[in-house]
């Protein structure tokens, strides 16, 4: 079933006046901001340097709410890596890409009307600041039946 361009361009809309509206938010388990920036915008849209679906553009809209709200109550990490990762376009001279220290952590809570369980997830690269990076529902319902994520958080 194909998506309205028109109410996909009023969601989109209302996630970025809603993202715009907050450029930090304190995080009480980090006792500092944390940055929301173009580039966790961008992400909400992106993976993998290709557009996402569009459902799921719509979903990680409507759960932005629901991730700012995790951001600014949450006390504890539920999951943490830290990985080795290409940052930034090649180099034109050798085509080399630049490698640096990323660090991200899950945060789960159970939020909203609904109680809907939902994984945000915050980024930092190398010694920068830490920033949104993603939200997706914690697990999928799928003809019935529940998937939890096995994916790694970077990849969301």
């Amino acid at each position: 079933m194909e998506i309205d361009t028109k109410y996909f361009d009023e969601r989109k809309e209302k996630a970025r006046i809603i993202f715009a509206a907050q450029k930090i938010i304190r995080n009480p388990y980090f006792q500092t901001e944390i940055i929301l920036n173009s580039d966790g915008f961008h992400h909400l849209q992106f993976s993998a340097r290709r557009e996402r679906d569009k459902r799921e553009q719509l979903l990680k809209f409507s759960l932005l709410p629901l991730a700012l709200e995790i951001i600014r109550k949450s006390g504890t990490i539920q999951e943490y890596r830290k990985l080795l990762t290409p940052i930034g376009k090649p180099s034109a001279r050798d085509g080399s890409v630049s490698m640096k220290e990323v660090q991200y952590w899950g945060l789960v809570a159970i939020v909203g009307e609904k109680g809907i369980k939902v994984r945000t997830v915050l980024r930092k690269v190398g010694d920068g600041n830490i920033t949104f990076w993603s939200v997706m529902p914690y697990s999928r319902i799928k003809q019935g039946y529940q998937k939890i994520f096995t994916e790694g958080i970077e990849d969301e």
